[in-house]
């Protein structure tokens, strides 16, 4: 299997064990190729030391860790396989999975590289910029037109209707004068009882409009006549009805 590329220094993970000192990618090489023996290390050491050195390097890349974790968990695999009896040991099987092993991990490094390259590669908008000039719009020709009189006319008299300016005329509203009210109530209020204001409005006054418009201008009326001291308003409650009459 190829060893994880080379990283900057102070962060690869080194061991130092009772029978092994150096790089644990070296340790798994050996391992694999049975030139060190694996009943002389320590898993709980090489343990120990793996978690002591994720403390000190929290700062590094999570691939990184994660590559020596690989490693760390094969060799605990491999040193697994020597505590079993001789006939229960899956060297065959542990062959083919190292192959398939370093097979990932050469795959995992061209993927690394690939992508380092497109990290590096000038990015539109940033390191490469597009040209600022827009393109020419494209001239698209005709032939000649063809019509006839008749639709000309009626495209221009449509036009000419467009354009014509439109006059609303709203029909003339009548409404109540306060002088009005004032004079009917003058010739019509005798005596010295309460009369209530509607009386003094024309019972012909039926249109909504015109009988908001009377009574209004009755209210103005009767204030100032009352202004004026010619006659009292009463009012028995809020919003009820109003009565007057001529003052003595």
């Amino acid at each position: 299997m190829n060893a994880p590329r080379e990283e900057p220094s102070g962060e690869a993970l080194t061991l130092s064990l009772e029978a092994f000192s150096g790089p644990l990618e070296l340790l798994l090489e050996l391992a694999r190729a049975q030139k060190v023996d694996l009943a002389r290390i320590s898993i709980l050491e090489l343990v120990d030391q793996y978690l002591a050195w994720l403390e000190r390097a929290r700062e590094l890349r999570l691939a990184l860790a994660a590559d020596y974790l690989v490693m760390a968990a094969w060799l605990v695999y491999l040193k697994s396989q020597l505590l079993l009896p001789v006939g229960e040991r899956e060297e065959p099987e542990i062959e083919r999975q190292a192959v398939d092993l370093a097979d990932r991990l050469r795959l995992l490094e061209a993927i690394r590289r690939a992508a380092d390259w497109l990290a590096e590669r000038p990015c539109l908008g940033d390191q490469r910029l597009p040209r600022g000039a827009p393109e020419r719009p494209a001239v698209e020709r005709q032939g000649p037109l063809v019509a006839r009189l008749a639709e000309l006319l009626q495209a221009w008299a449509a036009v000419a209707r467009r354009a014509a300016p439109q006059s609303v005329e709203l029909p003339p509203r009548r409404w109540v004068s306060v002088e009005q009210v004032l004079d009917r109530i003058a010739r019509q209020l005798v005596g010295r009882d309460w009369q209530r204001i509607e009386r003094f409005l024309p019972a012909e006054w039926r249109d909504e409009l015109l009988r908001r418009s009377a009574m209004a201008s009755g209210l103005v009326a009767a204030l100032e006549l009352a202004r004026r001291g010619e006659i009292d308003l009463y009012q028995p409650e809020p919003f009820g009805p109003i009565f007057l009459r001529r003052r003595a």
